[in-house]
């Protein structure tokens, strides 16, 4: 009888771990989340995943990620894994009262962008606003951005961005940054940057695209408007591990650690993708890690009993 393998998670690392598993003769069940895809579905165009000569839509490519699953013999629980037991064998994962058993669990349930919580960023999101530069800085080629934030993302960020943009904009709501020194002198000197201290943004303006924003000093008061093409949010991400603590290991900032490539600190649950990866975050670097997750769980599965 086939070992059954638990994947909670179905952005490309869930996905990826879903069809290696199919193929390597294990039974995987996805537990795909209320809203399955992961960031991609937020995302519009996407160029920089191989084996596409044009771009595809964020939610194409997740559907046919999903449809090649289903093909090789994946089964998809549609909604949220609300805790997990690992604590004896087998895994138990559960779905409100409902309990999801497997010989092995892979953990994908990667990491949400933090957004400023206006409904003009929700609205406009894949419309010129993004969460990503490496994704979407591409598409900004001879246009002016905004950046929001002070730490070491949002640096990055604006310096990867000025091989597109213009001019780059770093708006942040202190007068001084919380990236690492190396970071701030890169992003001081390059004139391609330009920095606004004390200051908010309290809308992002623009009907069906980005055309500017609103910002406020937080000491003075005063409000102005800037005109921009791109606002990129740079004030971190928040790894999707709630239902895990106590369960596995995570670190001080909450990502799943990682004790030999993807091996959790647990015998027989893995970890995929950017629940993880707080550096690269890419869907091409997350399905690899999916792959590698699963191709694990078969080696594990094959010496248990």
């Amino acid at each position: 009888m086939p070992k059954k393998l638990l994947i909670i998670g179905s952005g490309p690392a869930g996905l990826t771990a879903a069809i290696y598993a199919a193929r390597g003769g294990l039974e995987p069940i996805v537990i795909s989340g209320a809203l399955p895809g992961g960031q991609l579905m937020l995302t519009t165009e996407v160029e920089n995943y191989p084996g596409f000569s044009e771009p595809i839509l964020g939610p194409q490519l997740m559907d046919e990620m999903r449809k090649q699953a289903e093909r090789l013999g994946t089964k998809f629980v549609d909604t949220d894994a609300t805790s997990v037991d690992f604590s004896s064998m087998p895994f138990k994962v559960f779905v409100d009262q409902e309990a999801h058993t497997g010989d092995a669990v892979i953990i994908a349930t990667g990491a949400s962008a933090m957004w400023l919580g206006l409904e003009s960023e929700q609205r406009l999101r894949g419309k010129g606003v993004s969460a990503c530069a490496t994704c979407d800085g591409f598409f900004f080629k001879d246009k002016e951005v905004e950046v929001i934030g002070g730490g070491d993302t949002a640096m990055e960020e604006a310096l990867f961005l000025t091989k597109f943009a213009t001019k780059v904009t770093v708006i942040h709501r202190r007068d001084e940054l919380r990236a690492s020194k190396i970071l701030q002198a890169r992003a001081f000197e390059n004139p391609k940057i330009n920095f606004l201290w004390n200051s908010i943004v309290e809308e992002i303006l623009g009907k069906d695209k980005v055309e500017g924003i609103r910002i406020t000093n937080v000491k003075t008061g005063e409000t102005s408007t800037i005109s921009c093409e791109g606002v990129f949010i740079a004030i971190g991400h928040n790894p999707n591990t709630e239902i895990f603590r106590g369960h596995v290991e995570v670190d001080e900032k909450g990502y799943a650690v990682r004790k030999n490539e993807s091996r959790s600190n647990v015998e027989g649950v893995f970890v995929a993708g950017d629940v993880y990866d707080y550096v690269y975050r890419q869907a091409v670097t997350a399905a690899a890690s999916g792959c590698k997750a699963a191709l694990d769980a078969i080696k594990y599965l094959e010496f248990r009993p």
